[in-house]
């Protein structure tokens, strides 16, 4: 038994889309738990990632990137981002060395709360010259931060020392959680996202966006799991493109799902998938509760 003092608290990860939220929570948590593409707003949801020691517990939340609203799925990707914050005990500021400055809106998320907030300058393996330290500067002009720490998230670069600040900077308590959990997500949530992410990797333009991937069926066994999820779209013609000609396109997510899934669950998967259209999905707040989408 040390005897350290136990601290445990909730660690909100936020910042504009494509700042690399989800690759520093992976990399803080040590596993895959985010889904991750070049492409903006890959994240709907509120994803927690709890990290144990013998003295401390850290849950994780990777947030939605903040933006403005369009439909009633940013509307509710915008209540994760909020409820992150009702919670949190420390704040993780991403910004990153190419976001455009639009530090209004995301600074005055900031100066609501007061809890510890740390400026995250990430990639900055890309970094040139003074690039990073002169950004890192300018959001300090903005905003008092309680800590700065340049990291590359994609390199786990002084991932250690935002850990070390994390824990110094959050409140002696006990563990929210058992010490062997690793997320608040159910294996479904997962099976969805790995889906999802397969298809931003292979789709242009509005598609990706479109879909909604739900786990119908998860049937698992010593051997293999049987998995059956749907894929909805919000026109006819998309779901032409999903299923591509003869097929070719939507097996080549499903290949590349069922490796990565088989990684995760580290068995034998078999799974199907089907694309269904549900037309304007994305603007019927009944059809997003349905998804999860109800915060």
């Amino acid at each position: 038994m040390s005897s350290q003092p136990h601290k445990a608290g909730f660690v909100s990860i936020i910042g504009k889309p494509n700042v690399g939220k989800s690759t520093l929570m992976n990399a803080l948590v040590g596993e895959r738990l985010s889904i991750i593409t070049s492409k903006a707003q890959t994240t709907r949801h509120r994803i927690m990632g709890v990290l144990s020691g013998d003295d401390f517990q850290i849950i994780y939340s990777d947030t939605p990137g903040i933006l403005k609203p369009e439909y009633k799925l940013h509307d509710s990707m915008m209540s994760f981002v909020n409820s992150s914050f009702e919670d949190a005990d420390v704040i993780l500021f991403v910004a990153d060395l190419y976001e455009k400055f639009e530090e209004e809106k995301q600074i005055n998320f900031l100066k609501e709360k007061k809890v510890p907030v740390i400026l995250v300058m990430n990639k900055i393996d890309l970094s040139k010259g003074s690039q990073a330290e002169d950004k890192a500067a300018y959001w300090q002009e903005m905003f008092d931060f309680d800590a700065v720490v340049m990291v590359s998230a994609l390199e786990k670069q002084n991932i250690e020392k935002l850990f070390e600040k994390i824990v110094d900077l959050l409140p002696e308590h006990p563990a929210y959680f058992p010490k062997d959990t690793l997320t608040d997500k159910p294996e479904r949530f997962f099976v969805d996202e790995i889906i999802r992410e397969k298809i931003f990797l292979n789709y242009k333009k509005e598609v990706p966006y479109s879909c909604q991937v739900v786990t119908g069926e998860f049937k698992e066994d010593e051997k293999i799991i049987r998995i059956r999820a749907e894929i909805y779209v919000e026109r006819k013609s998309q779901k032409g493109i999903i299923i591509g000609h003869k097929g070719e396109a939507i097996k080549k997510v499903g290949i590349e799902a069922r490796k990565d899934l088989e990684t995760f669950f580290g068995k034998q998967v078999h799974l199907e998938t089907f694309v269904k259209v549900e037309q304007d999905w994305r603007k019927k707040e009944l059809k997003l509760k349905g998804f999860g989408y109800a915060n």
